[in-house]
């Protein structure tokens, strides 16, 4: 399996995070690429440089006015004179009754979900970066190649049409099968993240053409807290074609491989073109943000389970922080797929 990656992540150095009222560095540093790259190397992948698909994918999943903000928003906000060397937000309106802003501190609160997506100097480079990263493996995927792995940092599954959120600023994953969209009538995106990935289903929560499915640590305690309950299935002409499978705190290698074969019972009803993974390694056993209990042999099981959909298949890096089995388990998961295949 090919994989895409891009040096330009690098621009993109978050440090602030604040975790139940203590701030600290955030654990999506420019260092897992590095760890990762490592799984890559050990898995003999082939690395290819993405090809700059320009605004066109990004487009078709985020409002104007959203990349706009992100274009624009490092010089309107060093532009104040006083402000800090991180774009955190102030004022979040959730937007009952509320007028777009024209301000950069209420365009900030207006385009950020929460106080996890902290934007820097290099960030709207990065991001862009990130979503060529995963075009590319898209079209590598639709000109023939079986399966392409996508190297994305940072991550998009929290993003939404028109906010940011829990380290992601562009949907990469959404991104991605968009651009599949062009060739593929149906496409399902399964996301494998510890977190719910709740950018994904509210951008396409009302379209049936796109299915999306997560497998994630409970919301009841862990994050999104308000998104990713099993009720949410979609709406209007997309109701059913969204399905959450949350599972307990600690849930190990058995109980999410059966949850796995719940998600392939559904995309095989639905019956689609291609497949995108939102490949999360932050389900492991080791991972900082501690959710599910995934082994490494358990990852190589999930690879295995996702070759036998049987469908083209797009891996776009999700989440997965510092521990020093990261790589090991984004060559265990890739292998298990390529076995099966």
């Amino acid at each position: 399996m090919k994989a895409v990656h891009t040096e330009l992540h690098r621009s993109h150095d978050p440090q602030f995070f604040l975790v139940r009222g203590v701030v600290k560095r955030t654990t999506e540093q420019p260092e897992r690429a590095d760890r990762l790259l490592k799984g890559l190397k050990d898995g003999k992948h082939q690395l290819v440089e993405p090809t700059k698909f320009g605004q066109g994918p990004r487009a078709r999943i985020h409002s104007p006015e959203y990349l706009s903000f992100l274009s624009e928003a490092w010089e309107a906000w060093t532009a104040l004179g006083d402000s800090g060397p991180e774009m955190i937000g102030n004022i979040h309106p959730v937007r009952h009754a509320a007028t777009y802003p024209t301000h950069i501190v209420g365009k900030l609160g207006w385009h950020t979900a929460d106080t996890a997506a902290p934007i820097g100097p290099g960030t709207w480079a990065a991001a862009c970066a990130a979503t060529d990263v995963a075009v590319t493996a898209a079209q590598m995927v639709m000109d023939g190649e079986d399966a392409v792995y996508a190297l994305c940092r940072p991550p998009g599954h929290h993003a939404y049409r028109d906010m940011a959120g829990g380290f992601c600023f562009l949907n990469n994953s959404a991104i991605a099968a968009a651009h599949l969209r062009q060739k593929h009538e149906r496409v399902v995106i399964l996301d494998v993240d510890v977190h719910h990935g709740n950018g994904t289903q509210g951008i396409f929560y009302a379209r049936p053409d796109v299915y999306t499915i997560s497998i994630h640590a409970d919301p009841v305690a862990y994050y999104p807290y308000v998104w990713g309950y099993a009720h949410e299935r979609g709406e209007g002409p997309g109701l059913g074609t969204n399905l959450n499978i949350p599972l307990p705190i600690g849930t190990g290698d058995d109980g999410y491989i059966q949850a796995l074969d719940l998600a392939r019972k559904a995309i095989e009803s639905f019956a689609p073109g291609a497949l995108v993974i939102a490949l999360g390694l932050d389900a492991s056993e080791h991972d900082p943000l501690k959710g599910l209990a995934v082994t490494t042999p358990g990852f190589r099981r999930i690879g295995h389970a996702i070759a036998k959909m049987g469908l083209p298949t797009v891996f776009v890096q999700e989440g997965g922080y510092l521990s020093d089995i990261l790589g090991a388990n984004l060559t265990s998961v890739l292998a298990g797929f390529e076995e099966a295949r």
